[in-house]
């Protein structure tokens, strides 16, 4: 046989076995379908069908294979299925006005938080026009905040705090500004700013209502005030009477309609934030945002997050952003991006549109104004337009001294410069360590030194890595009059803090700063503390000459004859005038005067206070320790700090300045 015979004889039998083995397949294939479903089970492999959505109501439980031969695990337990709106308003509230109430209330509330990481927020306080019944200036007089359940807290603020005399109790603090716990309303962005305007409380993790509705394309009918979505989305009538809303927040004791109104505040903000995620009580949740237990907590989701992961994933781009109508109109919102807010109005976002200049709505905190920010560039929300660092504080390099002792740490530009100038050598690249070629001036009393220890660049008070800049804890006007001896190594008094807890520690600093100013007569604000004044006298000539030479003769005969005589008895004792009449050279000269002179009586608030000190009945050397251990002990108090540098202390060096000068050594302030 020939070699192309060959070769077409095994191309017609590949060929036929292909085609045959398709055949036979097919045929099997036919059959298998005619089976009963018994049959099949038996001669197919297992297939475990895809679990069905979770919701809130009925949690699943996981599938485990019949062959397996460990036990099936537990069931779950049941997550607490959401009230209705109805319901969550039936809840009495919890009036809390001091610190043991707090402590009552908190075990409650904090229980609910572990199955919803989600609070209600609203705040109240007296609206007439910007000054309280009590006569001080309006502040917050009650935080609302509602968990899932319905349970609120009704904080009476001013009452809490006594004034300003007492501190707020840690778990509020912390529970505010926790970073896992979202605050849902309709304005809490601009509710947590008056919080650390008025009484130093950081609240992050806020989201407001309306971005969701603008997101989830929710029609309404009454705009997207807190009243006109209740009422459009749960069907809740709220009564927001004039009358209830400008009440006395600052009262004796609330009354009943007050604490109501309040409470339905919260509540209905809570219940808004579960319906517009298809959670509520009234609605059936979506396959998206299913939420269900494990066995490990009794509000962790099947997926293995937390729950304020797959809740925060809802919000994502809405955390923390002040409400503005019509955010969100560029690209994001154009190409369907659920991450970015939708343009208010119901658009579709198309991507050929311009952006339309943002309209800012006045946000409502419970239908409550408050004013927009960018009116008045001179007062901004605390925590805006702090410019964070934009490289670490702490790079953690080491100085050695010549026989390998540790001396201290400092940043990379310190250590090269020793390198530069060939005053030490490189020891080590990882931790960065240059050793010394000179004896130093000194040397740590112990190994146990502050400036031994390694430091993280992260916030002392909440551990946020991403945005923080220096705080001083002995305020600089303070710390300027110190003597050189108080004045080295204060580096321990510098510490980091993000932007929100570093505008809360400020309003903080002010009580204590008004405090001294009390004790020590040096008052803030008045003609002593001015070091520039105006001269009303100067002022009113300088008005008189620009009058005289942009109106001249349309003013009337007495009128300018008023004003010459003036500009006149002010020149005459400079010998200008000589009696005679004004010229145009002496018009310029006084339209041109400077109306700001020099305070002569001028004494810096800080110089007072420093004085005091070193002057008292302590004095001395030990009456500035005395000043420095205050203000650390104050930030202590009021931040509660959780993440302090290692060693850091109130009475840091206090005990080397001691037995190197002595207590009592008179110290001059500079």
């Amino acid at each position: 046989m020939s070699p192309r015979g060959s070769i077409s004889t095994v191309i017609t039998t590949v060929l036929g076995v292909t085609l045959g083995g398709l055949l036979i397949w097919r045929v099997y294939r036919r059959q298998r379908k005619r089976l009963p479903c018994s049959h099949k089970a038996v001669d197919s492999p297992v297939v475990e069908a895809a679990p069905p959505p979770l919701s809130v109501e009925s949690p699943a439980t996981p599938v485990s294979s019949s062959s397996s031969s460990s036990p099936p695990p537990p069931p779950p337990p049941p997550t607490p299925a959401l009230p209705s709106p109805e319901q969550l308003l039936r809840v009495a509230p919890v009036v809390v006005g001091s610190e043991d109430e707090w402590e009552r209330a908190w075990p409650a509330l904090q229980k609910d938080l572990a199955v919803f990481p989600v609070l209600g927020l609203d705040c109240e306080w007296v609206k007439k026009r910007g000054v309280s019944v009590k006569g001080r200036t309006s502040m917050v007089s009650l935080l609302q905040m509602a968990s899932y359940s319905g349970r609120c807290v009704l904080v009476r603020m001013l009452s809490l705090r006594g004034g300003g005399a007492r501190s707020i109790p840690l778990s509020l603090m912390e529970v505010l500004r926790d970073p896992h716990v979202l605050k849902v309303g309709v304005g809490c962005y601009e509710d947590a700013k008056r919080l650390i305007r008025d009484h130093g409380l950081a609240v992050g993790c806020t989201v407001d209502l309306r971005y969701l509705v603008l997101r989830r394309k929710v029609l309404l009918n009454n705009g997207m005030s807190l009243k006109s979505l209740a009422s459009d989305l749960l069907g809740v009538s709220l009564d927001k009477s004039l009358a209830l809303r400008c009440s006395d927040w600052e009262a004796k004791k609330l009354t009943a309609d007050q604490v109501r109104y309040a409470a339905g505040d919260a509540q209905v903000s809570v219940a808004l934030f579960f319906h517009l995620l298809g959670l509520g009580g009234d609605s059936s949740p979506s396959p998206c945002s299913s939420i269900s237990p494990s066995p490990s907590s009794p509000a962790y989701l099947s997926t293995g997050t937390a729950p304020y992961a797959q809740l925060a994933a809802q919000c994502q781009g809405l955390v923390d952003v002040p409400f503005r109508e019509g955010r969100g109109s560029g690209r994001g919102a154009a190409e369907g991006d659920e991450n970015t807010p939708f343009r208010g109005g119901g658009g579709d976002g198309g991507g050929d549109r311009r952006p339309r200049r943002l309209a800012f709505e006045s946000p409502e905190a419970g239908d409550q104004q408050v004013p927009d920010p960018r009116r008045n560039q001179k007062r901004k929300p605390l925590g805006v337009g702090y410019f964070a660092r934009k490289s670490p504080l702490y790079d953690n390099c080491f100085l050695y001294a010549p026989d390998g002792e540790p001396l201290c740490t400092c940043d990379k530009k310190k250590a090269k410069w020793y390198l530069d100038k060939g005053l030490g050598v490189l020891e080590s690249q990882d931790p960065f360590v240059v050793r010394l070629l000179f004896e130093p001036a000194g040397r740590p009393e112990s190994k146990q030194d502050y400036y031994l220890t390694a430091k993280e660049n992260l916030c002392v008070v909440c551990g946020k890595e991403d945005s923080y800049i220096r705080k001083n804890i002995v305020p600089h006007e303070y710390r300027r009059h110190f003597p050189a001896e108080l004045k080295d190594h204060n580096s321990h008094d510098i510490l980091l803090l993000c932007t929100a807890c570093h505008a809360a520690s400020n309003v903080h600093d002010g009580s204590l700063k008004q405090l001294l100013a009390e004790e020590h007569g040096a008052p803030q604000g008045c003609e002593e503390g001015v070091r520039v004044l105006e001269d009303s006298d100067r002022r009113r000539v300088r008005s008189a000459a620009r009058a005289l030479l942009t109106a001249g003769d349309a003013l009337p005969q007495r009128r300018r004859s008023e004003l010459q005589g003036l500009i006149q008895d002010f020149l005459e004792p400079d010998g200008r005038t000589d009696g005679g009449e004004l010229t145009s050279e002496d018009l310029q000269y006084a339209a041109e005067l400077e109306t700001r002179i020099f305070n002569a009586s001028y004494v810096p608030h800080g110089l007072k206070v420093v004085r005091a000190q070193a002057g008292g009945v302590v004095g001395g050397l030990r009456g500035l320790m005395e000043l420095e251990r205050r203000w650390r002990q104050h930030f202590l108090s009021s931040m509660r700090p959780r993440h302090l540098p290692p060693l850091w202390a109130v009475d840091h060096n206090h005990r080397k300045l001691r037995h190197k000068y002595g207590e009592d050594l008179p110290v001059l302030p500079l």
